[in-house]
């Protein structure tokens, strides 16, 4: 299935948060739906802007059913035209399953489930950038301007400006409902993202580095300054996991739960019991060797051994078993020393007597 999440505002039933989208207005929608949570959002930094004329577009987990769960870096995006904005996608749960809502470019900002993507994507609406004419004026205190002159500016305060936080909407991640302006937004005409996003995106599907299973909600690469651009100074790995990423299921290796539920079988018995006071407990040997120790007593080799010794040594041999019993292996070596040297020095004192 090689599906393009940029085309996906998710079937789940049409319950989702989203208000309905009339034909003409939806992109090519196709169903998608996962079993587990997307990991938490990163929490990153901005790479500066490469030069004026960019717009942000945040970074975001998308899902491939051989790899699971993967990070698209964010990015400066050129807008394929004046006056439009982008919309972030987004994960909805629904009807037990998380379903995948693309983004799309449009004259006004919709709904994206309330997620924090930082950098003037706070939950609702931009404050990054906006239009003035036929050219963008920057908010000066959300984004990296580095070293690039942007000659249009204005200062507005955003007090959440930093990524984090769960990625989802709905159950057990963020609670939040479409406004009025999103309902609007959502019936507007929109435009699929650019050719410049889409080879970005096919470049984080295709880089292991980016698997949620490989950088534990962590990517070492969270942003990058040009679309597709994954080496260089523009590059910028993430600070630390969303919070909760350590426990979510997202970021374990496919089959890791296949290989719990095979545990008790070979990994559990054949290798972390070895190093476990199990191997005393008889655990590693499994009902061999307790019972090659069971057996050792039975048949009492040395005691047998003497043949038609005088009485002491049967006595002595019947006391010498009880400190071999733990060790098969000691009895055989232990029957010499008996007839040599102890055995006959008691035997002399009590004919004497």
């Amino acid at each position: 299935m090689r599906f393009s999440p940029y085309y996906i505002p998710v079937i789940l039933g049409l319950t989702m948060a989203v208000p309905a989208i009339t034909p003409a207005v939806a992109q090519v929608a196709v169903g998608i739906t996962v079993g587990i949570a997307p990991p938490p959002i990163p929490v990153y930094v901005q790479p500066p802007i490469p030069e004026e004329g960019y717009l942000w577009t945040p970074g975001y987990w998308a899902y491939e059913e051989a790899g699971g769960y993967y990070w698209v870096p964010g990015t400066w995006v050129r807008p394929p035209s004046v006056g439009v904005l982008w919309t972030p996608p987004y994960w909805g749960f629904v009807g037990g399953v998380y379903g995948f809502n693309a983004g799309y470019w449009g004259p006004h900002v919709g709904f994206y489930g309330g997620v924090n993507y930082g950098f003037g994507f706070g939950g609702v609406g931009f404050v990054g950038a906006t239009w003035n004419g036929g050219s963008l004026s920057y908010n000066r205190s959300v984004n990296n301007f580095g070293n690039t002159h942007i000659t249009n500016v204005y200062n507005k305060t955003v007090i959440n400006n930093r990524p984090g936080g769960a990625a989802f909407n709905g159950a057990g991640g963020v609670q939040a409902r479409p406004t009025p302006e999103e309902e609007a937004a959502a019936k507007e005409q929109h435009v699929e993202p650019t050719a410049e996003q889409k080879s970005h995106f096919e470049a984080a599907k295709s880089n292991p580095e980016l698997r949620a299973s490989a950088n534990h909600g962590k990517p070492a690469i969270a942003a990058t300054a040009k679309p597709g651009d994954f080496k260089g100074p523009g590059v910028v790995p993430a600070k630390a996991a969303g919070p909760g990423a350590e426990h979510s299921a997202a970021v374990r290796a496919p089959g890791a739960a296949e290989a719990k539920e095979k545990a008790g079988e070979k990994p559990e018995a054949g290798a972390k019991p070895e190093p476990k006071a199990k191997a005393e407990a008889g655990m590693k040997p499994e009902g061999e060797k307790p019972a090659a120790a069971k057996r050792a007593p039975a048949h009492k080799a040395p005691a047998e051994r003497p043949e038609g010794a005088p009485a002491p040594h049967p006595a002595a041999h019947r006391a010498a078993p009880h400190p071999a019993a733990p060790h098969p292996a000691a009895p055989r070596p232990a029957a010499a020393p008996h007839p040599a040297a102890p055995h006959p020095a008691p035997a002399a004192k009590k004919e004497e007597k």
